[in-house]
């Protein structure tokens, strides 16, 4: 067992930065972080090589894919498959996701 601390805390990206993102646990089956963004700022990420969950834990804007879009707040779980093109976009509020990775992230490849 382990208390993965920090893990979904908003945290204030370095000057200069769009987003922060920190990884708090990798295992070969999953890794778990951190993706803050702030308000007005922008989602820069490319498609993942792994399947993702993201949850909310602060924050609202929306999530767009190929598929649709849809309003995003604290609470909501997303689940995005490896290779899917999505952004957060309109951060109305410091957005905080707990993202969880399987397998862990980059283990497949490149991705961003």
């Amino acid at each position: 067992m382990e208390i993965v601390k920090g893990a979904g805390e908003w945290a204030q990206p370095a000057a200069g930065a769009a987003n922060d993102w920190v990884e708090h646990l990798r295992v070969p089956d999953l890794s778990v972080g951190t993706y803050c963004i702030p308000v007005g700022g922008v989602d820069d990420q490319s498609p993942h090589t792994e399947d993702e969950i993201y949850v909310v834990t602060a924050g609202r804007a929306r999530i767009v894919t190929p598929g649709g879009e849809a309003e995003v707040g604290p609470g909501a779980v997303i689940f995005v498959p490896a290779g899917e093109e999505h952004r957060f976009v309109d951060v109305t509020e410091d957005l905080a996701l707990l993202v969880v990775f399987g397998p862990a992230y980059g283990s497949r490849g490149t991705g961003s």
